[in-house]
């Protein structure tokens, strides 16, 4: 299975505002499989060995570097962390602290070194998630699944969750009696299958509570709308899978599952590009990095694509947002696109990381301004 960690909005707006001589972010491939887990270890050590060449280029102190080498080094040699893995590890790292995120994306190796973190394929898993769970519900079967990326589809264990509605009524069955002077039949089942779907919700919280992952129902009528209408979780799928799950193998409603959060990615992505369109005409969405960059400084960007695998190094002014490219990434730069997405975030604004063909001209990034600057 996937080990993961999907950082929240906390995180990365703290990740965002972090600044330092000598900050380090790196991005390797890993597998869940442990046995073939060695690989990555490996990588990382020539990965750690690349960001302390680019860290003396630029003349950074040995005592500064040392306490970076000793924390990637500690980490490498840490057989449990190695254990639970998924697709690809994220880790940032200052001469105070480390912090890793583990990832169900498939994303692209890098190291980099500046003064700020790099951030954009990081968001790549938090804007178009591969990760999402399904309520596979009826009547006298329930289940809760997780969807990991490409990794077949695994049943969840969750606290307190209750086994069947005829359990939540202590009855044999959902019609066998009524509460509160309400009838029998047809009545007494409304009844017990939405006190049946209270239970499923308080029990979800705990699984659910600070995440943005989909969750996607299994279920037939009316169960299926009983507990739309009780869910408080904030990110339930508008599409669901309208079949009824029992006996349903895992895997089978994981791929069905896949494919409404495809939906749901490719419905962020045509929703962008109709805003963008409308706002075009009136002088509130461009693909122009320096014209972005200003419109980010000033906190005029609403909502930006940016192509998760592009890095264009340079420095972005902090007052004006007027852009200095270099020819090459150092340690004395940055990646542009990423600092600009980073002002977005920090200003309110939305970030989603793409591919560079859901881009609108197959830009490195575009926006969508609040106002025209």
């Amino acid at each position: 299975m996937l080990y993961v960690d999907i950082p929240t909005q906390p995180e990365i707006s703290q990740l965002v505002a972090t600044r330092g001589e000598a900050l380090i972010s790196l991005y390797l491939k890993t597998t869940p499989e442990t046995q073939h887990i060695d690989a990555a270890r490996t990588r990382l050590k020539q990965l750690t060995s690349d960001a302390v060449a680019q860290l003396e280029e630029v003349g950074v102190a040995k005592r500064t570097i040392w306490p970076i080498e000793e924390q990637l080094h500690d980490l490498m040699d840490d057989d449990d962390f190695w254990r639970t893995q998924a697709n690809s590890l994220a880790i940032f790292v200052t001469p105070d602290s480390l912090r890793s995120f583990r990832l169900p994306n498939h994303l692209k190796e890098t190291v980099q070194v500046a003064d700020r973190f790099h951030l954009k394929p990081l968001l790549r898993a938090v804007s178009m998630p591969q990760h999402a769970f399904v309520l596979a519900l009826a009547e006298n079967e329930l289940r809760v699944i997780e969807l990991l990326g490409d990794q077949p589809a695994q049943e969840l264990r969750v606290p307190n969750l209750p086994k069947d509605a005829a359990s939540v009524a202590g009855t044999a069955n959902v019609n066998s009696r009524s509460y509160s002077g309400r009838q029998g039949g047809g009545e007494g089942q409304k009844h017990h299958l939405r006190q049946y779907c209270r239970q499923i919700d308080a029990a979800l919280r705990g699984l659910l509570s600070g995440r943005h992952e989909p969750l996607i129902i299994a279920a037939t009528e009316p169960l299926l709308s009983m507990y739309r209408s009780i869910n408080s979780y904030p990110h339930l799928a508008d599409a669901a899978i309208t079949t009824s799950p029992v006996r349903i193998p895992a895997h089978d409603l994981g791929t069905q599952a896949r494919t409404i959060v495809d939906g749901i990615n490719a419905d962020a992505v045509a929703e962008f590009a109709t805003l963008y369109s409308a706002r075009e005409n009136e002088g509130r969405a461009t693909t122009q990095i320096a014209r972005i960059a200003r419109a980010a400084t000033f906190g005029a960007v609403d909502t930006l694509l940016v192509d998760m695998d592009s890095v264009v190094p340079g420095l972005v002014d902090e007052e004006t947002g007027e852009i200095t490219m270099d020819k090459a990434e150092s340690a004395v730069s940055y990646g542009v696109i990423d600092e600009i997405a980073g002002r977005v975030i920090a200003n309110g604004g939305k970030v989603i990381a793409v591919r560079r063909a859901d881009i609108p001209q197959e830009a490195d990034l575009a926006a969508v301004l609040r106002y025209t600057i």
